[in-house]
C-alpha cells in the first residue's frame, strides 16, 4: 500500500514571512495615515465634531 509522505507542521512564521508581514503592515499604516490626514477627511471630521458639540439637549 502506498503511503503518502507526511509533512511537518509549521506552527509559526519564518523570518522572511515576518519581514513581509512587517512591510505590509507599515505600508498599510502609511496609507491609512495619508487618508486620515487628507484635507477632505480632516474637514469631514471637523464638521462632524462641531455638529456633535453644537447639539442642544
Amino acid at each position: 500500500m502506498n503511503k503518502l509522505p507526511t509533512f511537518r507542521e509549521d506552527d509559526g512564521m519564518t523570518t522572511v514571512e515576518y519581514a513581509i508581514g512587517t512591510l505590509a503592515a507599515a505600508g498599510l499604516a502609511a496609507l491609512l495615515y495619508l487618508v486620515v490626514t487628507s484635507d477632505a477627511v480632516s474637514a469631514g471630521l471637523t464638521a462632524l465634531i462641531e455638529r456633535a458639540l453644537s447639539v442642544k439637549f
